[in-house]
Parts: C-alpha cells; structure tokens; sequence
C-alpha cells in the first residue's frame, strides 16, 4: 500500500533560518548532497574537491549579504538538517539561492516546501519576481521549479578553463581598458544591471568591492568618459573558482574583462558560465582550452525583462 507522503511531511520536519550553530552540519549538507548526485549520475568526479568544511563559504558570504535569508528543514525527531536553501531579497527581485537536500530525504518533499517558503516570502514582500539558475542536467531540480511556475528564460554553459602558468598570448585587446573596480563604482554598476538585465543588486557590488572576503575581486570596463560598459565578479577558494556575475553592454566587453580576470587563476581551473548564444564569448573560451562540464538554465517566476546586453551568472554571489 503507498504511503501517503503528504501526511508523513506534515509530521516529519519543521523549517527555520539556519544559524551560526548549523553551520558545520550545513557545510556537511551541501557537500555530501552534490558529490553524491554528481556520482548517481555517471559523472566520475566530485562536485566539490576540497574539504567538507571549506563549502561553508557559501554560509559565510550569503549570511554576511543577508543575514537570516536562508531556510532549513529539520526532522522532527531526529533534529537532522534534512535540506536548506538561501534567498537573496534585492531592490528588483528575489534570487532563490543554491539548494540542497540529504540523499537519504530526497523524496519527503523537502525541496518543494523550501521553494514554497521564499515563493511565499517574494509575494508578501512585494516583489514582482524571483529568479534562479538551476542544473539543465538536473531534471529533478528543473521540474521541481517549473512545477512551482518558474518558467526557462535563458541557457548557459558551464565552461572550465585550466589558466596557463604563462602569459596568454590571445591579442584581447578590450583587456587593455579593465580595472579592479572601487567604491565609487558601486552606483554605476547598479546603473548598468538595470539597463542590461532589468535588475539591480548594489549590496553584492560593494561586498565584493570592499574587500571584505579577500577571495573575492571586481573588476571593471572604462569607457574612456568616466563610464564603465562591464563589470566582473570572481571568486578563488578552495571551494570553487569562477568568474561571474558579468554583466556587459557588448561581447567584446565580456571577452576583455574575462580575459583580465583570468590573470588570478595562473596555474589553476577555473569556471565560467557563459551564455549559449553569445558565440564570440564561447569561441574565445574554447580557444583559451575551455572545454564544457555543465548546462545551466535561468528560470525565472514572475516577471521577465529580455536581456539588452551580456549577463553571465555564478555561484558566489548568487543572486541574478
């Protein structure tokens, strides 16, 4: 005879924001959970190579952005972390930030309840749209967002780039204009993100443009008036090394800023996600020895405003 999953839920765990005290645990989560989908599903590698510990990174930088947006499902009986998800709520939108759920709790509905949680939250708040980009491989993870009315707005490629020790010689000249970005840059950011994207997020600018966590680096495209056309965001960490967000008015942009980035990668991978349609960017990742690990779709629920320029997102920060 099934079980009736709906009433099991119901007496199996209770949600609250994860605390200080819940970060080990939560660290332990979210390695496990990802190592393990990646080997069910054939990939032959871990998802995460460093140590369990080090992914508290992500606790540590989205509680620092918005201390208390995240929610976590705990087992009533047991007090296990059974799945937990960050949101980032932000001037234009809600991003729904990375999920996880323990393996052994993959069918209790803990998913939906959490994505339930911050669709809740994004509707009594006001905001007209929360967006996310979730694994196009995962068609668990992707049904489990269209179902709750997300709807596909945008695809992208994970690429991976093993940065040479030595000078790239790749004649990049957009590089030429890019520099770290300051403070007074934050605004123009914002400025630009809402033309390009129709979204804003300045809280995620100048936490990386302070400093704050020095893994983290921005750089920008000058305009040559005082203006920036593009910025950059990447993270080095033993958790994960990426470039992203980017946000740029042209290719060419996105190309002299990810050619400058790269510069903090010499001798190590790192990792890119870059629209599908944008060929000159992905030729010239194919041509710095990019090869491709992942797709990644934008589903976005709410309201949508068509790019009119480059977006390309990440991990860290999280909350395109």
């Amino acid at each position: 005879m099934a079980r009736d999953r709906s009433i099991e839920r119901e007496k199996l765990f209770t949600l609250r924001p994860l605390a200080e005290t819940d970060v080990e645990e939560y660290s332990d989560l979210l390695f496990g959970s990802f190592n393990a989908w990646w080997w069910k599903h054939g990939l032959g590698c871990d998802f995460y190579e460093c140590r369990p510990q080090d992914t508290a990174i992500f606790y540590d930088i989205y509680n620092d952005l918005t201390p208390g947006c995240s929610v976590a499902a705990f087992h009533k009986e047991t007090k296990r972390m059974m799945g937990a998800c960050f949101y980032h709520p932000r001037e234009t939108h809600v991003s729904l930030g990375i999920m996880a759920v323990h393996p052994n709790y993959g069918r209790y509905g803990v998913a939906k309840a959490l994505v339930s949680h911050i669709l809740d939250y994004t509707r009594e708040h006001g905001f007209s749209s929360c967006r996310l980009v979730n694994s196009a491989m995962n068609l668990d993870s992707f049904s489990l967002y269209n179902r709750a009315g997300f709807v596909p707005r945008a695809m992208f490629q994970d690429m991976v780039v093993n940065v040479p020790p030595t000078d790239i010689d790749d004649g990049v000249p957009e590089a030429e204009h890019v520099r770290t970005a300051d403070l007074k840059d934050v605004g123009l950011m914002g400025d630009l993100e809402l033309e390009v994207s129709g979204i804003k997020r300045e809280i995620d600018y100048r936490y990386v443009v302070s400093g704050r966590r020095e893994a983290m680096h921005a750089s920008v495209h000058e305009t040559g008036d005082g203006g920036i056309d593009g910025f950059l965001f990447s993270l080095r960490h033993p958790t994960i090394n990426v470039l992203g967000p980017c946000v740029a008015r042209t290719e060419e942009v996105a190309v002299g800023l990810l050619r400058s980035e790269l510069e903090r990668f010499r001798g190590i991978a790192a990792l890119m996600v870059v629209p599908m349609q944008r060929r000159k960017i992905v030729e010239q990742v194919y041509a710095w020895g990019g090869i491709n690990v992942e797709t990644h779709v934008k589903q976005v629920w709410g309201a949508f405003r068509e790019y009119n320029g480059i977006a390309m997102p990440s991990y860290l920060p999280e909350t395109d």
